[in-house]
């Protein structure tokens, strides 16, 4: 491998890995603000001006914080839990393109960690795998909360997986790529050419399913706070718990990319307008994920898999279908 390749990539993992672990901390501030303000709270306001440094103070807290292990678990397993769905978030991130390509110091640098022609597939996996955190975590704890979390995480995002899976092949049909890339090129012609505005019934349904890969309200059956006190991380404590906490959050930033890429045009002709432009859509899909938890109930169970197998699965394979049709013809 090319040397200036190699330091390339590195540095680019490296700075994805920081990015967007502190923008977790800031995710949160982010929703306490937002959930005070529709709710006529401040949200925090005592630790530095307007409660900035809430997220420093947090950090500190969650790095010095004990870390328990409780008996009765199984300690291997109940350690890697977390580990499991950080690095899956993280790993998703791979081929994600950020931003358009630049140069600086006459270098061309491509803010995509690897440029893969199944880029969508791959994000989707790797998403998918992510399961194996709480589901590890719930199994591993003993606790009968975090084992009826489990269960409805099983039954959660598998019956989202087919929902996304099916929403996407539509768009795929028309592009004929799985290349991120490729897709965000396939919409540079401008906002007529937005894939959304082509495949409405996909991009609902994807936006739908991404709160369920997320775990976010209306579909926080996972770790329903009222219910299953908080679910798998229930036995969880210190960084652990933590781990958990920023795979949510970066998975929420990341799903929120695909989207905009997918959908939405990405960043567009690869223009300084359009890097700004993807920023700016990025923010309004994970505005919309804290505006949901503020305004929507969690639905139940019961009402989840009736939604998923009964309404959306056979919406999303008539799209299929029809979109075959009107390729062919």
């Amino acid at each position: 491998m090319d040397t200036a390749l190699l330091v390339e990539t590195v540095i680019k993992i490296v700075v994805i890995l920081l990015v967007f672990s502190a923008l977790a901390g800031f995710g949160t501030y982010f929703e306490r603000k937002v959930l005070a303000f529709m709710q006529r709270r401040l949200g925090p306001m005592n630790v530095g001006p307007y409660g900035l440094l809430q997220i420093a103070a947090d950090g500190i807290k969650l790095f010095t914080k004990e870390d328990i292990i409780p008996a009765g678990v199984v300690p291997l397993i109940f350690k890697i839990a977390p580990v499991i769905t950080a690095a899956t978030a993280f790993m998703a991130a791979a081929a994600i393109p950020f931003l358009p390509s630049f140069t600086i110091f006459g270098y061309e640098v491509h803010p995509i960690v690897a440029d893969i022609n199944i880029g969508i597939l791959y994000v989707m996996g790797m998403m998918a795998v992510g399961l194996y955190g709480p589901l590890l975590g719930g199994l591993a704890s003993n606790n009968k909360y975090s084992l009826i979390s489990t269960a409805r995480a099983v039954a959660v995002f598998i019956s989202y997986e087919v929902v996304s899976g099916l929403a996407i092949l539509a768009p795929l049909m028309m592009v004929g790529s799985l290349s991120l890339l490729d897709i965000n090129d396939y919409q540079a012609g401008g906002i007529t050419h937005w894939i959304a505005f082509s495949q409405p019934v996909a991009f609902i349904l994807f936006w739908i399913a991404a709160f369920a890969e997320t775990g976010r309200t209306p579909f926080h059956l996972i770790a329903n706070d009222h219910e299953l006190i908080d679910g798998f991380g229930t036995e969880y404590s210190g960084m652990r718990w933590g781990l958990f906490f920023i795979g949510e959050y970066a998975n929420m930033f990341f799903i929120s990319f695909v989207m905009a890429i997918m959908f939405l045009g990405g960043y567009g002709d690869g223009s300084v307008a359009g890097a700004f432009a993807l920023l700016g859509k990025v923010a309004f899909f994970f505005f919309f994920f804290l505006w949901t938890r503020a305004a929507w109930p969690d639905v139940r169970p019961d009402q989840l898999m009736w939604l998923t197998w009964k309404v959306l699965m056979p919406l999303a394979v008539i799209n299929v279908v029809i979109t075959g049709f009107v390729l062919m013809f």
